[in-house]
């Protein structure tokens, strides 16, 4: 069984530390859980090759969740991007 990949891209502020025990509360024994810190400047490049503008955001698989897209992160829309659900 493979691991779904979340990354959380934070800055360390309340939202961020919300958005990280959000997930944290989510996910199920299939999901691998990676909190980057915006302050690394490969981090930041990173963000940016992804198309990350403002944070916090979430990044399952290597795509950034439709909610972090939009801007409002929540539970609904990073559920169906795969959080807490089993990879097969």
């Amino acid at each position: 069984m493979s691991q779904r990949q979340i990354e959380i891209f934070s800055a360390g502020c309340a939202a961020c530390s919300d958005t990280i025990e959000l997930v944290h509360s989510m996910v199920c024994g299939s999901c691998s859980v990676e909190v980057l810190d915006m302050h690394d400047a490969e981090v930041a490049a990173r963000a940016r090759d992804l198309g990350i503008r403002s944070v916090p955001a979430v990044v399952v698989d290597g795509k950034v969740a439709d909610c972090c897209a939009s801007r409002a992160v929540d539970e609904g829309t990073l559920r169906a991007a795969g959080v807490g659900q089993p990879t097969t």
